[in-house]
């Protein structure tokens, strides 16, 4: 790999995947991508709710939804039917509505497309346990456990069961093809044509970081889209990943975006735990931007206004090059130069076999929190700016 390339990290695998089989696959890449558009069409042309006439627990079951079928001034909670399983039953997904008393913008929020993010299912839920149907204007609808079969296990990726056991970051699959290869793609565009499109103004896709490795409070999204700006200057946050959409196309605000839908994507803090201090930040921030479209009346909480906001447009991965235990020596947020040590590396005996410095000026916004590391994990993230080649950048999740 070159230097170039380890300046530049997988959204959310840290390592860039081989393009060795992108001439292979080309075929079946066009061909999903003219199902994909076909599948578009039909969905749309088909608009409106669709009972299966199926309940769980209590809750009716949809195959598709459109909002303005549901009565005004309450709150809704239904399954939507999902991608069929090997056994020919349906990975069934939580949909809450909160439809108001009054006409307005339709919001969408989304948690649980990798299964091990739990402070992100948890900051969904609160922002909707506070809002009540009677005094709203406009429609906010949750999806709290999109990769279902990753969230039974609390893991990260989709078990596909299609070819052997793989395992697939369905943050990469958006949005989806309702006749793909794998179940993750065509769940992917089950939800995304009748579910999530149909239903949103404006779009908000919630995360953390990876099992092992935690982020700080930030928020990724375009700052030269003003409505997306407008958005994450509710945040009472102190960084912006300012990802372009090129960068990474297929995972969801993204693919919000190709749909002109405004979205962004929060991140929050570490995987498998709840962290109430980084999930109140969040709270408040998607409270504001309800405020800010009108949907809740009330006056905005703290944003970010008046805070000394880090923006960088990149992550720069330093990679452990041993195995061994991991001494931090920088926390979250902390701003770093050029040069400075970051971490060293002990072995069993103690003794040091590495030690790691920033190549750049940032700030810190990951940390590996597992302590053991064998080479070629990350250990720290810096977020900095930099020019980049062609208008986009690869960049760590």
């Amino acid at each position: 790999m070159s230097e170039e390339a380890t300046d530049r990290l997988d959204r959310r695998n840290f390592m860039i995947a081989s393009i060795a089989s992108a001439g292979a696959s080309a075929a079946l890449i066009a061909g999903a991508a003219n199902a994909q558009e076909a599948t578009a069409a039909s969905a749309d042309a088909e608009a409106g709710t669709a009972y299966t006439g199926d309940t769980i627990r209590g809750k009716k079951v949809v195959s598709a939804l459109d909002v303005n079928d549901l009565e005004a001034g309450k709150r809704h909670l239904l399954y939507f039917q999902g991608v069929e399983t090997p056994t020919g039953q349906h990975w069934y997904v939580s949909v809450t509505v909160a439809k108001g008393a009054k006409p307005g913008k339709r919001v969408v929020l989304t948690s649980g497309v990798h299964g091990d993010e739990m402070s992100s299912i948890h900051t969904v839920q609160t922002v909707m346990n506070q809002l009540d149907p009677v005094e709203m204007s406009g429609t906010v609808m949750a999806v709290t456990d999109v990769s279902r079969p990753a969230l039974e296990s609390m893991q990260r990726r989709w078990p596909n069961q299609g070819r052997g056991i793989d395992l697939i970051d369905m943050n990469r699959e958006w949005p989806g093809n309702e006749n793909g290869l794998t179940a993750a793609n065509r769940h992917a565009g089950l939800l995304f044509n009748r579910l999530l499109r149909p239903n949103a103004d404006v779009a908000i896709d919630f995360h953390t970081g990876t099992t092992g490795f935690e982020v700080s409070a930030f928020n990724i999204g375009e700052i030269g889209r003003p409505e997306v700006k407008a958005m994450l200057d509710l945040y009472p946050v102190g960084q912006i990943l300012d990802m372009p959409k090129a960068a990474y196309p297929t995972v969801l605000h993204n693919a919000f975006l190709d749909a002109g839908i405004p979205a962004f994507a929060p991140e929050i803090g570490a995987a498998r735990v709840l962290d109430p201090g980084m999930i109140e930040l969040f709270v408040e921030g998607t409270m504001n931007v309800l405020k800010h479209h009108g949907i809740v009346a009330g006056p905005m909480g703290r944003t970010a206004e008046g805070m000394a906001v880090f923006v960088g447009n990149s992550g720069f991965p330093v990679i452990a090059t041993a195995g061994g235990i991991v001494e931090h020596l920088v926390k979250l947020t902390d701003r770093v130069e050029p040069g400075q040590k970051l971490a060293v590396q002990r072995d069993s005996f103690g003794e040091v076999v590495a030690e790691y410095t920033s190549a750049v000026s940032g700030e810190v916004i990951g940390q590996r929190s597992d302590a053991m590391s064998e080479p070629g994990n990350p250990l720290v993230i810096v977020l900095f700016s930099k020019t980049m080649p062609d208008g986009a950048e690869i960049y760590p999740e």
